[in-house]
């Protein structure tokens, strides 16, 4: 099977749909596709190889699309330079081989549907649903096979008239061999310039919008022991937060390689995802929350739907959303219950073995046929 990802995402690049584009193409050669992931060739921030960055097997190939990458060259009007670029990169994929003589052509990003020749299997995998809905619907017809990354997000286009059963349900996974190494938690805290001493709530991700962080930043105002740190800064503003909020640590982003080793220097790792929008409380899945799982650390979670289709009472400990009250009592009663905690964070160990980029894959290519 020849398989072509198609993404218009900057690769390498910070943010997490970068990470589970390669992971995912990783994990579809390893279950036997020919896999080429095709980008623009959009200017490089990072300067890295994108398989050494994000640490996977180059079993894939990766073919770059020149493109007009204004975005790349402007800061300003973003939304139309955005635009221009993906028509740009649309325009590259009609002209691109490749494109013609796949067996599957798969995509995160639906207006490229526009661009794309029939084949046998035109997947999209959906993370929420765009706001300009005529045209979501338009590219949804063009489509074989869809991949929802929540029920929920399944429940919500089934409502706009989704045939079922062209919807698999796949949350986001990890790849639990990546810790499977143990890491001395005094070795962790000083590569980070953590504290040394006491226990320690941890955050790893983007700050701020929908993930929640204000919640737990301010449940760490007055709160003694855990202390609480997040790391996934700009590395410019780190020095601003600290000031701001001195009570709480602040570290500059990481990249995923390095994440075991981040996950190593906590006693308890904090989900703490806002109520307050759709995309957090229902149609997420965190990369973060299944690297949680497989660091065998005791979860403190918020109390949402996104988060409850996988883990449940027993295997973490919930608080309710946007309460930094609640937060600052499930810390406390989390180091209070250690016994308890532990065996939390067990069950979640077992659960996350279900949730690895292999069998994602695998379920996947089943889906497809």
């Amino acid at each position: 099977m020849k398989l072509l990802y198609l993404t218009h995402s900057r690769i390498p690049t910070q943010k997490a749909h970068g990470l589970q584009v390669m992971v995912m193409c990783e994990a579809f050669a390893a279950a036997g596709a020919e896999v080429s992931l095709v980008v623009p060739d959009k200017r490089n921030f990072t300067g890295e190889d994108p398989f050494a960055y994000y640490g996977v097997t180059k079993n894939f190939s990766i073919t770059r699309l020149p493109i007009s990458d204004f975005g790349s060259r402007w800061q300003m009007f973003n939304a139309l330079f955005f635009w221009l670029d993906v028509w740009s990169f649309a325009r590259a994929l009609r002209r691109c081989s490749a494109v013609h003589r796949s067996d599957v052509l798969y995509t995160r990003d639906y207006p490229l549907l526009f661009a794309l020749p029939r084949a046998r299997a035109v997947v999209l995998e959906l993370h929420s649903i765009p706001k300009r809905g005529w045209l979501f619907n338009r590219a949804l017809a063009r489509t074989t096979h869809v991949v929802a990354i929540t029920q929920a997000l399944k429940d919500d286009l089934v409502a706009l008239g989704v045939d079922p059963n062209k919807i698999t349900v796949a949350p986001d996974g990890v790849n639990v061999r990546l810790f499977e190494h143990q890491i001395m938690q005094q070795e962790a805290r000083q590569r980070l310039g953590l504290p040394h001493e006491g226990a320690l709530a941890l955050y790893v991700g983007a700050l701020g919008g929908w993930k929640g962080t204000e919640t737990l930043v301010a449940a760490a105002e007055g709160l003694a022991e855990p202390q609480v740190a997040l790391v996934g800064a700009d590395a410019a503003e780190v020095p601003v937060l600290s000031k701001k909020y001195p009570y709480a640590h602040f570290v500059a982003y990481l990249p995923y390689r390095e994440l075991p080793r981040v996950l190593a220097a906590a006693d308890l790792l904090v989900l703490p995802n806002t109520a307050r929008q759709e995309i957090s409380a229902r149609y997420t899945s965190p990369l973060k929350l299944f690297a949680y799982m497989a660091s065998g650390k005791p979860i403190i979670c918020s109390d949402v739907p996104s988060i409850r289709e996988v883990l449940d009472d027993s295997s973490a400990l919930f608080f309710k959303s946007d309460d930094p009250a609640d937060l600052r009592e499930k810390l406390r009663y989390a180091l209070a219950h250690k016994d308890e905690m532990a065996a939390r964070a067990k069950r979640a160990l077992e659960l996350v073995q279900h949730y690895t980029w292999d069998k994602r894959a695998e379920q996947i290519l089943t889906f497809l046929g």
